[in-house]
């Protein structure tokens, strides 16, 4: 999506995750960048559940749509997605939806972003309670099959891309705080979001023994996860 670039400064296991851009925000030139991770299971910028030690083709889940709480004139930024790479690597091939606060007011949408390519947004409606599902599939040739659908607004957008010598290293099941070149973004108050029917190669996501990773900057606990059970687990917003 276009959220603004994020990365992870990984200090036990160096991972870094290329999200997505904070896709419609107001902020122009903003983008995920990899995943800034401080130690192993930990990140500045990323809270859920990523797959890695070993090669996935395919992530795939489904979330309900979060609102956000936006007081007035504030700006904030949150994404929710499903993605291979990242977590290790300098590519990102994702899609997903925000919830922002732009200058106060809600906005909702949903985008997909092949890092560090620029993101694209969608201009199909997005409100809370949404039920949202979103796959990203390797196929021949370096091509990328991402497709996001809102059974509740009654749409799908399927899109095709191309990007050579992916890694393929890591599937990802994320809410992120969004970045720009100035760093991570204010995380929009956004509740908690549900997520279920994760998985990554046609398993779910359990079977990998995926690592749970918590968003925090310094001291503060910003976005923790649940435990995962058969695909699915929450994200709880802690603090901005």
């Amino acid at each position: 999506m276009r959220r603004m670039s994020f990365a992870f400064a990984v200090a036990a296991v160096v991972a870094v995750t290329v999200p997505a851009f904070a896709a419609g925000s107001p902020a122009s030139g903003t983008r995920l960048d990899p995943n800034h991770k401080i130690t192993q299971s930990t990140s500045t910028n990323w809270s859920g559940y990523a797959a890695i030690n070993n090669t996935f083709t395919s992530v795939a889940a489904s979330w309900t749509q979060p609102s956000v709480t936006c007081a007035s004139g504030e700006t904030s930024y949150s994404s929710f997605w499903v993605g291979l790479d990242g977590y290790n690597s300098s590519t990102v091939e994702q899609t997903g939806t925000d919830a922002d606060c732009s200058s106060g007011s809600p906005r909702y949408y949903a985008w997909y972003e092949m890092y560090p390519k620029f993101p694209v947004n969608f201009s199909n409606p997005v409100v809370p309670g949404d039920k949202m599902s979103a796959s990203v599939v390797v196929g021949g040739g370096g091509k990328f099959t991402l497709t996001i659908s809102d059974a509740t607004q009654q749409w799908t957008q399927v899109t095709t891309q191309r990007l050579n010598k992916a890694s393929l290293s890591s599937a990802e099941v994320i809410a992120e705080a969004p970045s720009s070149r100035g760093g991570v973004l204010p995380l929009a108050s956004f509740g908690t979001v549900n997520f279920t029917s994760a998985s990554a190669n046609g398993q779910t996501l359990d079977t990998f023994g995926p690592d749970p990773i918590t968003m925090q900057s310094g001291s503060t606990v910003k976005a923790q996860p649940s435990k995962i059970s058969n695909g699915s687990f929450s994200v709880a917003w802690k603090h901005s």
